[in-house]
């Protein structure tokens, strides 16, 4: 990928008020969608006896993490462009569609957001902990590193295909549900190993309100290798330097 695609930044941005809106917009949008994701889980796991980890709650987690990040990156598209995820913020900073002091902005709203969604959570249910990701019985590191790895190169490859491309022309209207489908049929399939996070923040909060650790780097990496992969292959093959535009803000 060519140098001059990637832009650091000037000091001004990050006090900026369009920058600062875009930033509060991924702050609310990843409380929405951590607070209905882990939230369904905690309901699930009340109602059944831990059920969460039965084939239904494989499910019903699917549905409720593909219905919220739907809503989320809607409501927050025409402001910070609805990311809701901070490999799909590094994905489109790697594609030079935003800035690195833009895109440091997003993470720090973005883990704000998933932390507190889980302390809500933790006050709404009387003091229930949020579920940490962790690794399922025999699955290695390894194993969960390539499957986030394989799993949220899908999703920021849909983000790119739906969202970003300048030619997506009205593609781009179905971009919310794409990107909501593709996390919930990714967490169908990963789901059951090593949780299906794609999402550095949202297993982070988990970990902040809950205390637990455990292989928190596989969700850091895995996430943000998987991006890189996604936007460097779809940016390099189809947008290229004849078509490639720099993008508002809103639109990635």
């Amino acid at each position: 990928m060519p140098v001059y695609k990637i832009a650091i930044g000037t000091p001004g941005e990050a006090s900026h008020p369009d920058a600062l809106k875009a930033a509060v917009a991924e702050f609310f949008s990843m409380l929405i969608f951590v607070f209905a994701g882990q939230g369904s889980g905690m309901a699930f796991n009340k109602i059944t006896s831990n059920g969460s980890q039965t084939p239904s709650g494989l499910i019903a987690a699917a549905l409720a993490h593909a219905f919220a990040l739907f809503v989320a990156v809607s409501v927050g598209a025409n402001i910070s462009g609805g990311h809701v995820n901070p490999a799909v913020t590094f994905g489109a900073f790697i594609g030079g569609n935003m800035t690195l002091l833009r895109c440091i902005l997003y993470w720090i709203a973005q883990l704000l957001g998933s932390i507190a969604a889980c302390l809500l959570l933790k006050l709404a249910t009387g003091g229930l902990e949020t579920s940490a990701f962790a690794l399922s019985t025999g699955v290695s590191v390894g194993n969960a590193l390539i499957f986030e790895i394989v799993m949220t190169f899908g999703l920021v490859y849909t983000v790119y295909a739906t969202a970003v491309d300048p030619k997506k022309g009205n593609l781009g209207i179905v971009a919310p549900i794409a990107i909501g489908f593709i996390v919930g049929a990714n967490i169908l399939v990963g789901g059951a190993f090593d949780g299906a996070s794609m999402n550095p923040a949202v297993s982070f909060g988990p970990a902040v309100v809950s205390g637990t650790w455990t292989h928190q780097w596989v969700y850091w990496a895995g996430p943000l290798i998987g991006a890189t992969i996604a936007a460097l292959v779809y940016d390099n093959i189809f947008i290229g330097d004849n078509h490639h535009e720099r993008l508002p803000v809103a639109d990635y």
